[in-house]
C-alpha cells in the first residue's frame, strides 16, 4: 500500500508555466479583470470575487461566452429556495451547440463493443436532430411535453435529446441497465409522448436484447403516441417508427437545418432522477438557461475543454455525467458515446479506447481506477496515451492511493477529481487547470459555488470536518421537483437544517490552502465515542489490499445505546477471508487512521448492492442492520443486484428483530 504520508504530503502535479498561459480560465480571469477591475493574483481570489458578487459573476458567463444580448437583470432574488435567475430572458441550449458546428471535427464518436467506430460530423447529428424534430411534431409534441429515452450511450440518444430540446419540450432518460419497472418508476411519472429506444446492446460480449422490457415498459406507459426505435440488433417492435425514417429527409434537396424555439430562462430542460432506493425517485428539474450557463462554466472554463479536445466519460444515460458530457458540444469538442463494458475483453479496455479515439480528456470512476490497479493494468505502458491531457474521476470518494497509481501508470497530467449531484447537475468543486493536485483532495470549489463546511451550529469551519452547503444560489439548482406542487419535497430535501442554506449531505474538510476531502454522507457519518468519521477515509484503506474487490463500513446505533461497527469485505476471486487477513485490516486502520474506528467485526461478504449509478448503499443498508423492515427500507428495482439485501438483512444482530 501507498504510505498515507505520500499521500499527504507535496502536490502530485504543478501546472507548469504553459498551464498558466494558456488555460482558457486564464483568459476569463483577464477579461473579468478588464471588464470589473479587480484584482486576481489565482484562482482562489477569482473565486472568492465569484461568490462575493455572484450576479457579477454569471453576467461576465454571460457576456464571455457571448449569449447574447446583455440581459436586463441577472439575479432578482437570491432567495434559497426560489432564487429568480435572468427574468424576462429568452434563449434555448441547443442554440450553443449549434454554434459551434464545424467540418473539421467530428461532433460524436460512437463505440461499441464489436463494431468499429462510427463518427458522426456536426452536419449530420444537427440535420438529423431537425428531421427528427418534425416527426415529434408529428406525434403531437409541443413545448413542455415530455420525450422518454430508453437507450443505453449512444450517439442517438444524443441527437435525441437536442430534437427534444430545440422544440421546448422536455427530456428524460434512463439507461437499459434498468428494468422496465425501475424505468417505468421514473419516466411514467413524466406522462411521455413519445418514447426514443433501442431494441438492446452488447455489452460484457454477450448480447442484451431489450425488447421485451420495452413492451413492459410502453405497457406502464398509456400516454404514448409513438415509439421511435433504433436497431442495435436487428430486432423489430410492432407499432414503432424505425430511427432512420424518423431522422431522415430523402427527398430534401439540402440538408435540414435545425432552428431552435427560444423558452423562457427557467423553461424545463430536461427531468434526472434521485437514486430512489428509499422511496419513489424524485424527478429533478433543471431549466435551459441555468444549465447552459454552469455547464459553459465546468466544461470550459473549470475543466478546461475546448474545440480542439476529445471528450470521454463513461457513463450512462441513467446518469447525470451522460448530460455533463453532451454539453461537450457546448465549447466546440467532440464527444465519444460506448455502449460497452469498459473491463471487456480485459480490465485495462476504457484505457485502449482512449488511445484508439485519441481521447484528450477521460472521465472515469474511482471503482474502475481501483480494478486497474488490482489486476497490474499498465495503461501509459500498454496503450498510446499520447493525446490524453486530463483525467476526470466522480462518483465516489476518489482515495489518493489511486491517484497516485494514475500518476506513475498513466502520466504526469492532472487528475480532476469532481463532485457534485444530479441535484445541480454539475460539480460543486474539483480540478482546475491552474491549481496543483493534492492526492486525496478536491483540488478547489468551481466558481461561482459558495461552498462552506459548517459545523452544526453553522460556523464556518477549515481544516475540520463539518457539513457541505452552499449559502448562495446557482443557476443550475432545479427549477422544481416533478409533482411537487408546493414545494415541501425540495425543501426538506436540501434546507431543512439551515433554512435558506442549501446543505448537501456530504462531510467534508475545506484545508487551509484552499483544497476539500470528502469524507462520505454526513447520514452514514461513522461515531465512536463522540468521534466521528467518514466512511470514505475507511475505504482509502481497506480497499487498497489487494485481496479486497470492495469493502462497506456501517455505524449501527442500537436500542441499548450500544454502538456496533461491522466491516464487510467482499474478497478478490479465489480468496476468503482469514484471521491473518483480519488482523491486518485492523491494523492498517488502527496506525493509519484511527485506533478508535477499528472494526467491531469483520465479515465476509458476496458483494455490495449499489445504486444503479453506483454508489454504495449505506444508508439503507444501516436501516436494515437497525432493525427496519427489508421491504419498506429500499425500493429492489433502483439496486444492481436486490439479492444482496437478503444476504445482508440475514446478517443483522439477532436480537434488532424488526420494525
Amino acid at each position: 500500500m501507498i504510505e498515507l504520508a505520500e499521500a499527504a504530503g507535496t502536490p502530485q502535479w504543478v501546472p507548469s508555466a504553459d498551464d498558466m498561459a494558456s488555460a482558457r480560465i486564464t483568459e476569463f480571469t483577464r477579461y473579468v479583470q478588464g471588464r470589473y477591475g479587480i484584482q486576481a493574483a489565482d484562482y482562489m481570489d477569482l473565486w472568492r470575487w465569484s461568490v462575493e458578487d455572484i450576479a457579477g459573476f454569471w453576467w461576465m458567463v454571460w457576456e464571455y461566452f457571448q449569449l447574447g444580448d446583455a440581459p436586463v437583470e441577472v439575479l432578482a432574488s437570491s432567495e434559497m429556495p426560489g432564487a429568480k435567475w435572468f427574468p424576462g430572458t429568452r434563449l434555448n441550449y441547443v442554440d450553443q451547440v449549434i454554434r459551434h458546428a464545424r467540418t473539421d471535427r467530428p461532433a460524436i464518436i460512437g463505440l461499441s463493443e464489436d463494431c468499429p467506430a462510427r463518427e458522426l460530423s456536426w452536419n449530420e447529428m444537427l440535420s438529423r436532430a431537425a428531421v427528427l424534430t418534425s416527426t415529434l411534431r408529428g406525434l403531437g409534441v409541443g413545448p413542455g411535453d415530455r420525450v422518454a429515452g430508453y437507450l443505453p450511450n449512444i450517439p442517438e440518444a444524443v441527437i435525441a435529446f437536442l430534437a427534444t430540446a430545440s422544440i421546448g419540450a422536455i427530456w428524460s432518460a434512463c439507461g437499459q441497465d434498468y428494468t422496465a419497472a425501475a424505468a417505468r418508476d421514473r419516466l411514467g411519472q413524466l406522462a411521455p409522448t413519445v418514447l426514443i429506444t433501442a431494441d438492446g446492446n452488447r455489452y460484457g460480449g454477450k448480447e442484451h436484447d431489450k425488447t421485451r422490457e420495452i413492451e413492459a415498459l410502453r405497457a406502464g406507459l398509456p400516454g404514448l403516441r409513438g415509439t421511435v426505435l433504433v436497431s442495435r440488433l436487428g430486432r423489430t417492435l410492432p407499432d414503432a417508427l424505425d430511427w432512420n425514417e424518423a431522422t431522415e429527409d430523402v427527398h430534401a434537396p439540402e440538408p435540414p437545418t435545425l432552428t431552435p424555439e427560444a423558452v423562457d430562462f427557467e423553461h424545463p430542460l430536461w427531468v434526472l432522477y434521485s437514486s430512489g432506493t428509499t422511496g419513489k425517485p424524485k424527478g429533478i428539474v433543471h431549466g435551459h438557461g441555468g444549465v447552459l450557463l454552469e455547464h459553459l462554466k465546468a466544461v470550459a472554463l473549470q475543466s478546461d475543454i475546448g474545440p480542439d479536445d476529445t471528450f470521454f466519460w463513461y457513463t450512462s444515460p441513467s446518469w447525470m455525467m451522460w448530460n455533463f458530457q453532451v454539453s461537450g458540444l457546448l465549447a466546440g469538442a467532440t464527444i465519444v458515446c460506448y455502449d460497452g463494458n469498459p473491463a471487456y475483453p480485459g480490465p485495462d479496455a476504457l484505457w485502449d479506447l482512449a488511445a484508439r479515439t485519441r481521447t484528450t480528456v477521460l472521465g472515469a470512476s474511482p471503482g474502475y481506477v481501483l480494478a486497474c490497479e488490482k489486476a497490474g493494468a499498465r495503461p501509459a505502458r500498454d496503450h498510446d496515451l499520447s493525446a490524453l491531457r486530463q483525467i476526470g474521476i466522480t462518483g465516489s470518494a476518489f482515495p489518493a492511493s489511486s491517484s497516485i497509481w494514475l500518476r506513475d501508470n498513466v502520466g504526469d497530467i492532472p487528475v480532476s477529481s469532481i463532485s457534485g449531484g444530479t441535484d445541480v447537475v454539475s460539480a460543486f468543486m474539483g480540478g482546475v487547470r491552474t491549481v496543483p493536485v493534492r492526492p486525496g483532495e478536491l483540488s478547489a470549489p468551481y466558481l461561482g459555488v459558495a461552498l462552506e463546511a459548517w459545523d452544526s451550529s453553522g460556523h464556518p469551519v477549515r481544516d475540520a470536518v463539518g457539513e457541505l452547503v452552499v449559502t448562495a444560489p446557482m443557476p443550475s439548482m432545479p427549477v422544481a421537483f416533478w409533482n411537487d406542487p408546493d414545494g415541501t419535497r425540495y425543501r426538506d430535501a436540501y434546507f431543512d437544517m439551515y433554512p435558506g442554506v442549501w446543505r448537501h449531505g456530504d462531510w467534508i474538510t475545506r484545508t487551509s490552502h484552499g483544497g476539500i476531502t470528502i469524507h462520505g454522507r454526513s447520514d452514514s457519518t461513522l461515531n465512536r465515542n463522540g468521534i466521528r468519521m467518514g466512511s470514505a477515509d475507511i475505504y482509502q484503506i481497506v480497499d487498497t489490499f489487494p485481496e479486497i474487490a470492495e469493502s462497506l463500513v456501517l455505524g449501527i446505533e442500537q436500542p441499548d445505546a450500544g454502538y456496533w461497527m461491522p466491516l464487510f469485505v467482499v474478497l478478490a476471486p479465489g480468496l476468503s477471508l482469514t484471521d491473518e487477513l483480519r488482523n491486518r485490516i485492523a491494523t492498517a486502520i488502527r496506525t493509519e487512521l484511527s485506533p478508535r474506528h477499528v472494526p467491531d467485526e469483520i465479515i465476509e461478504a458476496p458483494g455490495i448492492p449499489h445504486t444503479r449509478t453506483g454508489k454504495k448503499l449505506e444508508v439503507p443498508l444501516k436501516r436494515l442492520l437497525q432493525g427496519a423492515d427489508p421491504e419498506r427500507v429500499v425500493d429492489r428495482t433502483a439496486v444492481d443486484d436486490p439479492s444482496l439485501f437478503d444476504w445482508f438483512a440475514a446478517h443483522r444482530p439477532p436480537d434488532l428483530g424488526t420494525n
